[in-house]
Parts: structure tokens; C-alpha cells; sequence
């Protein structure tokens, strides 16, 4: 047994490797940069890109970034609940065609994803030529918080299909049908079983999109014209322009635990509609 034990360590030796090297020292070198500045003295400890973070330029960023990733996530919440409804009450050999189409975008590069809204958005894009064909005046939506919004939602959408579709399928049609049975119409049944059934995947969904919409840059650099600048563009910036790595990884931390906070109170929430439903996965009425 022992020696099973051995070949197992073994085993994962190469996995402690990678999560060092491309986990643990990325974030050691990041707390780093974010708890330094460097003078004329050289580096010294110092928590002035902590304080920096306290103007309210940049509390405006982490603010509009909020807003437009809860937006997002619950607009993909509202589109994505519905079509992945519809899906999981189709018959079981078409589910899986209409997945693949749904999906099929994401085949598709994410930057060429996002640079065909351009062409859409655009002043002499696809919509407003539409707008002026049946009479109506061009809309100006490119490069304003709507197009990084259409933008998010359009990107995102399939993470929050995808898990309230899993979940939805593998739910047992026996707790529908004894609702039913027990004088349950549709919306009732609904309410009181399908959706809270349901819960596992949607809160997965709103994790997987509100994670990545809050951290984007490449959709509000293209679409968002640089205008309007998000926790992304910034860290971005930070890094790639400025060469302020310092203030940059110390925005970076603020964002690392805005992410764990998010997913600390999905988890709870997780956590709460388990107990809710009470022992054994039965629905409580």
C-alpha cells in the first residue's frame, strides 16, 4: 500500500511543478510589485498604490465595471434561463444539435467575435443601414456602455446556458410530475420545483459570467472605443503603457478579491438553497 502511496506522489510532482511555476510565483511576484514602490532610495515597502486606488477616478472604474458586469450577468440570466429551458424540453436527440449551434460562435475566435460588432455597430454598419432602408435615423450605439454591454452578453451567453441546461436536464421528471399530480399548474410548478432544482446551475452560470465580465478589456477597447475605461483596460494600461507594474498588480489584487467575494457569496447562496430544499434533495412547499 505504501509503495502505491510512493507512485502516486510521484505522480504529482509535475503538477506541484506547474501550479508554482505558473501559479504561486505569478502571484507572489504580483503582491510583490503591489506592496513596493521604488525612489530615488530604491525599493521600499510601501502601501501608496493602496491609497492611489482610494481616488475617485478610479473608484468610478471599479464602479462602472461592477455595474456593467451585473448588467451583463443578469441579462445573460433573463436570455439564457428561457433558451436553456426550451432546450432541456426538447427531445433528448435533439438537445445536443441545438447545443452545438448555440455554441458554435465560440468556435470562433473571441477578438473576431468581438470586431464583427463593429461592422454591426457601426455608423454605416449592418443595423443602421437596416434603420435607413425602412425610413428611421442612424443610432449612434458604438463606442457607449450599451455596446460593451451588447458585447458582454453576446460573449457570455453561452456560460450561463450551458450550466442551467446541465442542470435542467439532469433533473428528475418524477418531482415535476408529482406536482402535478398534487394540483401544481405549470407556473407553479415551476416556481416551486423546476427553478429552485435549477439553483446549482444558475448560480454556476452567474459565477462563470460575472467572473470574466468584470475583468474584461478586449470587448470595452473595441467596442467601448477606449472611452470608457474598466478594471481591464486599467490593469492593462498599468502594465503594457504606463510601466506602472506597481500600481497595476495592486489593482490586480483589488479585483482578485472582489472575484473571491463573488464567488464566497454564490457559494453561500449555494449553500442556503441546498438546506432549503431540505434532506435527501426534497423541495420544501
Amino acid at each position: 500500500m505504501s509503495r502505491m502511496k510512493k507512485e502516486r506522489s510521484w505522480l504529482a510532482y509535475p503538477y506541484v511543478l506547474w501550479s508554482t511555476i505558473f501559479i504561486i510565483v505569478p502571484l507572489l511576484l504580483i503582491f510583490y510589485f503591489a506592496f513596493t514602490v521604488t525612489d530615488g532610495s530604491g525599493v521600499k515597502f510601501s502601501l501608496d498604490n493602496f491609497r492611489r486606488l482610494m481616488d475617485p477616478i478610479y473608484v468610478k472604474v471599479f464602479g462602472r465595471s461592477i455595474w456593467l458586469a451585473l448588467q451583463s450577468t443578469m441579462l445573460c440570466l433573463l436570455i439564457g434561463y428561457p433558451v436553456a429551458y426550451i432546450i432541456a424540453k426538447k427531445a433528448e436527440h435533439k438537445r445536443g444539435l441545438l447545443i452545438m449551434l448555440f455554441i458554435l460562435p465560440m468556435w470562433m475566435n473571441f477578438l473576431l467575435r468581438t470586431y464583427a460588432w463593429l461592422a454591426i455597430l457601426g455608423r454605416n454598419g449592418l443595423i443602421n443601414n437596416l434603420l435607413t432602408t425602412i425610413g428611421l435615423n442612424p443610432i449612434d450605439i458604438l463606442y457607449t456602455n450599451s455596446a460593451i454591454l451588447l458585447g458582454m452578453v453576446y460573449n457570455f451567453l453561452p456560460f450561463m446556458v450551458l450550466p442551467v441546461y446541465t442542470s435542467l436536464s439532469k433533473m428528475d421528471q418524477d418531482l415535476i410530475n408529482a406536482a402535478y399530480d398534487l394540483g401544481a399548474g405549470k407556473f407553479t410548478a415551476f416556481v416551486k420545483v423546476v427553478f429552485p432544482l435549477s439553483m446549482p446551475g444558475v448560480i454556476s452560470g452567474i459565477t462563470m459570467v460575472f467572473m470574466p465580465a468584470v475583468s474584461t478589456f478586449v470587448i470595452s477597447q473595441l467596442l467601448g472605443g477606449g472611452k470608457q475605461m474598466l478594471i481591464g483596460n486599467l490593469i492593462e494600461q498599468q502594465f503594457t503603457t504606463m510601466g506602472n507594474w506597481n500600481f497595476g498588480s495592486a489593482v490586480s489584487i483589488l479585483m482578485m478579491i472582489l472575484i473571491l467575494i463573488c464567488m464566497a457569496l454564490t457559494s453561500k447562496f449555494s449553500d442556503d438553497d441546498d438546506e432549503g430544499r431540505g434532506k435527501g434533495g426534497r423541495v420544501m412547499w
